[in-house]
């Protein structure tokens, strides 16, 4: 396998999520097993959302992890920088609100929502101490952030299994089942090369606005979930 360029800029990222679009959540569930479902779930949870609440669910993708924030009673907004994403989501979920969006520039007024989320996204864009930031500017004081993003497992024999399956099985299971499986050798990439737990939270601390800045392991560290509070 040759490495994949992860200095993509924003319109290559979207491009790439367009020619996986039209089964990009089929793939995800047959890749993880089922396990994206629980890691929806939980991101809600660690959200805390109320009735009434407006959150924005960044990266959103085909709106599949912004229908589920809309099942705790809030006001669930999705946006996404692929167009094609975008419209398979529409026909998909043609109820759920999505917008098309840049995590740099959010098409969004200062202090909209109550909280924020971006899931399995921050490391696909091109500044990701800027998204945080632009992600704190729609905030308001006091809401919430959480960052859904694969991680490292903590416990190193199964962490040398996983990157073994996602270095080499997950491109060619993607192959069997992906509209766009060679998207799927820079996803690999960008995930090996991604920070672990400690090193993600203290440039989301570093970022700002955000502060209180924590973690919880789901699936022994595959995934974490970092979040904060806006001061």
């Amino acid at each position: 396998m040759t490495r994949a360029d992860l200095d993509k800029q924003p319109h290559e990222v979207a491009e790439m999520f367009d020619g996986v679009a039209e089964r990009y959540d089929l793939t995800n569930t047959v890749l993880s097993f089922g396990q994206d479902r629980g890691w929806r779930r939980a991101t809600r949870a660690a959200l805390a959302l109320r009735p009434g609440e407006r959150v924005l669910d960044v990266g959103a993708g085909t709106g599949i992890s912004t229908e589920e924030l809309g099942r705790s009673g809030a006001f669930a907004v999705g946006a996404d920088l692929s167009t094609g994403m975008l419209l398979a989501g529409r026909r998909a979920r043609p109820r759920v609100p999505l917008a098309a969006g840049d995590a740099l520039r959010l098409p969004f007024a200062d202090e909209t929502f109550d909280a924020v989320t971006i899931s399995f996204a921050l490391r696909n864009v091109v500044d990701v101490e800027g998204a945080l930031r632009e992600l704190g500017r729609v905030t308001r004081p006091g809401g919430r952030l959480v960052v859904c993003e694969f991680s490292h497992p903590v416990n190193a024999p199964f962490r040398t299994v996983y990157m073994g399956y996602v270095m080499r099985s997950l491109p060619a299971v993607a192959r069997s089942v992906s509209s766009n499986p060679d998207a799927y050798v820079y996803l690999a990439e960008s995930i090996r090369a991604w920070p672990d737990q400690p090193a993600l939270a203290g440039r989301i601390a570093a970022a700002g606005p955000w502060s209180r800045v924590g973690w919880r392991n789901l699936t022994g560290g595959i995934v974490a979930l970092h979040r904060a509070t806006k001061a």
